[in-house]
């Protein structure tokens, strides 16, 4: 896990207001998937027994379907292990300075972007269809002028909330450099790792 004592390249004065994931639905939503994918056929197996038991007993189709089955429920847990390591590792940050993106995609590749508030032109929240109403959660979007028009945070907790809080950032960080006279901040920097 990251240390939020220690951000990457942290600069003076910097601390963090916001450390988001996606909302505890998302793992609900992979457990459901496991469960049903691994509960259907081995509730289909036992309602069928009488014909499972015959087909398995053959000498050359009974060890072909041990193969493919043992394959089907590997794959199913496969995918549940990759997509909660995604879920974990899927990060976003948000300082009195910057917004900080880590995307988790796969096993071994990692993009994590970075984004001064100064260069935010617009922060929309995103609640869409019955169950995201119901546990408060969606997407926001956050929109540059830069190369990368979107940072997009996926299905995280209080999407209205975050928006409100880095829309004050935001102007609270503009301010901040009006005040300073600072020019040239505001770009959008990616490290692929």
């Amino acid at each position: 896990m990251m240390r939020l004592d220690h951000l990457p390249n942290q600069r003076p004065d910097e601390h963090v207001i916001l450390f988001l994931r996606r909302q505890w639905f998302a793992l609900l939503t992979i457990a459901t998937a496991v469960i049903l994918l691994n509960g259907v056929p081995i509730l289909l197996g036992w309602f069928y027994l009488d014909q499972t038991q015959t087909l398995f007993s053959r000498p050359i189709i009974g060890p072909a379907l041990a193969i493919v089955a043992s394959m089907y429920f590997l794959s199913i847990w496969l995918f549940a292990f990759l997509e909660v390591t995604d879920y974990y590792l899927d990060t976003w940050i948000v300082t009195n300075e910057r917004i900080i993106n880590i995307e988790q995609e796969g096993l071994f590749n990692r993009t994590a972007s970075e984004l001064d508030l100064a260069a935010v032109q617009d922060v929309t929240a995103e609640i869409r269809g019955f169950l995201q109403t119901v546990f408060t959660y969606g997407n926001v979007f956050v929109q540059t002028a830069g190369e990368r028009e979107r940072f997009h945070f996926k299905n995280i907790d209080n999407p209205e909330q975050v928006k409100e809080k880095i829309n004050a950032l935001v102007e609270e960080d503009k301010r901040r450099l009006s005040a300073m006279g600072a020019g040239g901040r505001g770009k959008i920097k990616s490290v692929i790792k």
